[in-house]
């Protein structure tokens, strides 16, 4: 049976992060880190949501990811299928052609229509669409924004200065000792 895979948990929680950054693109790898995530798992799933139109690269120093439409219009459906592909819930096997007294030619009554159990996991399917559809990034994000303390997004903020300015210092030129190799200044972490 197929489900939701831990990559859209990853994918939404790392979307959230954008939300209320218009002017103000986040890595995959800052926002791996942010979510506690592998920035290597969280950089294949980027791709795809980028692909499906959710959000938009910016190239250069300051580059990253940013919405590519407002959090209100993205569904957590469109996530979900972005990122896991449109896949049933339920993938029937038509077990009931399969009962030893029907031989090699199960009767019609037997066969015709949906199975039961599959209209079952259809209505399923479809009430879980309807609800993934139904809830947006922005609801969400601002019951997220409710629960923290305004502190909290200032910390977010500070932190995200930061990582803008070590991604935009100049690394030190390199100095070279009398007869021997070049030193290189490091950067503190």
């Amino acid at each position: 049976m197929a489900h939701i895979t831990v990559s859209v948990e990853y994918g939404i929680h790392s979307l959230l992060w954008l939300v209320g950054q218009e002017e103000r693109p986040m890595s995959s790898r800052e926002l791996a880190e942010l979510g506690g995530i592998s920035p290597s798992f969280l950089a294949k799933i980027f791709p795809k949501l980028e692909k499906a139109g959710i959000v938009r690269a910016s190239e250069g120093v300051r580059g990253g990811y940013l919405l590519a439409r407002p959090p209100k219009d993205i569904s957590f459906l469109a996530i979900v299928d972005a990122i896991d592909g449109e896949k049933p819930l339920f993938d029937c096997r038509e077990v009931r052609v399969q009962c030893p007294l029907f031989g090699k030619d199960p009767p019609t009554w037997a066969t015709r229509g949906t199975c039961a159990i599959h209209a079952a996991m259809l209505r399923a399917e479809k009430s879980m669409r309807d609800a993934l559809r139904s809830q947006s990034l922005a609801d969400v994000a601002q019951t997220l924004g409710r629960k923290a303390p305004a502190e909290f997004w200032t910390d977010v903020t500070e932190w995200l200065d930061d990582k803008d300015e070590m991604r935009t210092r100049k690394p030190a030129p390199a100095r070279r000792r009398k007869n021997g190799p070049e030193l290189k200044r490091r950067r503190a972490p």
